[in-house]
């Protein structure tokens, strides 16, 4: 506050120092930068700052208080006893802005916002009401009593060192996956983990396969970067590879998004070989690798081989939390370097506190078993949710066969996806569409519904509002 008054007070001219004082605490609040019940600095503090007698300031403060501008409490302070609207600029005419065609291109995606609390039935979010806050407090406190003010500076762009160890370590257990910490990158998103690939290895119309349906967020960031995108069928073992050839291939095998289907070990082999013979990368989305329900996860692609042209990925946001704004990264030696000069470009580093924090989480065994109870109840609400369907939807809905996963995608049987989506939000539903992720003409109507992060009495509820409304708009099924 003292900053700003001190800029309108050396921008009066004319007069004594008292009447400037008072011209520039009027012109503050008939502006609207000092507003009713705000307080004011003291006397004393304020002619410190501005370089004036207390004399002058408790003068100023007195004519405006006979004005009616302030109101003075002995004991407690100087405040500001009206409260003025300042009037709306006329808005004029603004010419619309120049975009680039990469521009143009990222803003066609349409932007991608995620709610910021559970609703039924918006996808991927975990749930936060089952997390061990207390743990997590107190290894903050820890942390921080321990790093001190080397917490607050700048960090290594390719991750904080002991976290980058501990991802290895669980990589390695629990996803088989071959690689040292100085193989992992510690980014703030997976999406972030895109676009610095697309970066790195794309130039305008180079080629990139993706799966059919797939991630957008994928699409998105090789489509900013100027590629040639072509969409890869799918069959009952995965993704299959196309004719030709492609800079970079991305893959969700573990766990396809949206379907949820695992990629068989044949293909997975046959994706290496593919790799291989034309020097291309293939790009592990491992993005919902620790919550398999029905059957034992497969291990990672990127373990079946010895120096694979396998890049591997993940996220916190879904094992942990989503504001932890963490993410990671495996590489094949030779991109480590490279990639890390990329990112202190692009972005610097990530926030050094919450990677230490994280750090400790994993290697006091937090992490274990956060993710074995997250398991069970995921799987309890997967449950929930096919029982809700069967037995409820079935007419209008089919279920795509998941063996795991914080969504689960179904078929649209009839009606119109995109109106019975609108009429859905008007019944407070939210129902992430199935076709937009298609590139094709050939699209399947659908939604992914999220079930993680609601309860089994929420999921039941917002599946009989669900169905009313498909019974009252659809009553011919």
């Amino acid at each position: 506050m003292t900053h700003s008054l001190l800029s309108l007070f050396h921008q009066q001219t004319g007069g004594g120092r008292r009447a400037r004082l008072c011209r520039t605490l009027r012109q503050a609040i008939v502006s609207g930068h000092l507003r009713h019940g705000q307080r004011l600095p003291s006397s004393r503090q304020l002619a410190l700052d501005l370089a004036l007698s207390r004399v002058t300031v408790e003068a100023a403060y007195a004519q405006l208080e006979s004005e009616g501008y302030l109101q003075r409490h002995a004991g407690r302070g100087t405040f500001v006893l009206i409260d003025v609207v300042p009037p709306t600029p006329a808005r004029l005419p603004q010419p619309a802005p120049a975009f680039s065609r990469r521009g143009q291109k990222v803003l066609a995606t349409g932007g991608c916002q995620d709610p910021p609390f559970p609703h039924a039935f918006a996808a991927g979010s975990p749930e936060l009401r089952a997390f061990p806050h207390g743990q997590w407090q107190r290894i903050s406190h820890q942390v921080q009593r321990t790093l001190g003010s080397r917490a607050m500076g700048y960090g290594d762009p390719l991750g904080y060192a002991p976290l980058r160890q501990a991802v290895a370590d669980y990589l390695a257990l629990a996803r088989g996956v071959r690689c040292s910490a100085e193989q992992i990158v510690i980014l703030t998103s997976s999406q972030q983990a895109l676009q610095l690939l697309a970066t790195l290895f794309l130039d305008s119309g180079d080629s990139v396969w993706l799966e059919e349906p797939g991630y957008p967020g994928a699409r998105n960031a090789f489509v900013a970067a100027g590629a040639t995108c072509r969409a890869m069928p799918l069959d009952s073992e995965g993704a299959v590879p196309l004719e030709g050839s492609a800079k970079l291939v991305y893959l969700t095998p573990g766990h396809h998004y949206p379907s949820g289907t695992a990629m068989s070990l044949a293909r997975r082999l046959q994706w290496l070989n593919w790799a291989q013979q034309q020097q291309s990368w293939l790009i592990e989305d491992d993005y919902n690798g620790e919550f398999h329900f029905d059957e034992r996860p497969a291990p990672a692609l990127q373990s079946l081989r010895v120096e694979s042209r396998v890049i591997c990925l993940g996220t916190f946001s879904k094992t942990l939390f989503p504001s932890l704004r963490l993410a990671w990264m495996v590489l094949p030696t030779a991109l480590v370097a490279p990639l890390g000069r990329a990112r202190s470009v692009m972005d610097g580093h990530s926030a050094l506190l919450p990677q230490a924090v994280t750090a400790e989480f994993l290697q006091q065994g937090y992490f274990a078993s956060h993710l074995r109870l997250m398991r069970q109840l995921y799987h309890s609400r997967r449950d929930r949710l096919l029982q809700e369907l069967n037995t409820r939807l079935q007419p209008w809905l089919t279920p795509m066969p998941s063996a795991g996963g914080l969504q689960l995608a179904v078929t649209l049987n009839q009606g119109d996806e995109a109106r019975l989506t609108q009429l859905a939000q008007e019944s407070g539903l939210v129902l992430p569409r199935l076709s937009p992720l298609y590139s094709g003409s050939v699209r399947q109507s659908g939604w992914i519904l999220g079930f993680a992060a609601l309860t089994p009495g929420e999921i039941t509820r917002a599946c009989d509002t669900l169905a009313k409304l498909l019974a009252r708009v659809l009553p011919s099924a």
